[in-house]
């Protein structure tokens, strides 16, 4: 019984192990991906918009704030909605969706015949009524 008892405490003492190196190691990940990023952004504005535009040049920091300002005034790096959402919502609307075009298109049939009988004459109108006020100072 208590070799049953060690196993199962062994087995949750690794699990709980393997999460914290998890964690960490996509800390450390996520760490070097934003240093890395802002490197890139770094180069890339010190190559092009000194030359382009004549703007100085900036530091690592100052190109990390521009990515941050960037984030906040126009959002990026992605859609963060769960696919469950997505799915609810796509259902949701999916029959509101399919059923107003069948009634509106059902209809554009008739549009020609429509357009030759009274559109035509309607827009005549128009157009002379619109001619005759203009020629009126």
């Amino acid at each position: 019984m208590s070799d049953h008892i060690e196993h199962r405490i062994k087995g949750n003492a690794e699990k709980y192990v393997k999460k914290v190196f998890k964690v960490i190691f996509i800390a450390i990940l996520i760490i070097i991906l934003v240093a890395l990023f802002g490197y890139i952004t770094m180069r890339l504005w010190n190559w092009l918009m000194p030359e382009i535009f004549g703007l100085g040049q900036i530091g690592y920091w100052q190109a990390l704030g521009i990515i941050v300002l960037a984030k906040i005034l126009f959002g990026g790096f992605g859609d963060h909605k769960s696919k469950k959402s997505d799915k609810k919502s796509n259902n949701r609307c999916k029959p509101k969706y399919n059923k107003g075009f069948k009634k509106d298109f059902s209809n554009w049939k008739y549009y020609d015949k429509f357009w030759q009988e009274e559109g035509e004459k309607a827009f005549e109108e128009y157009v002379s009524s619109k001619q005759e006020k203009n020629d009126i100072p």
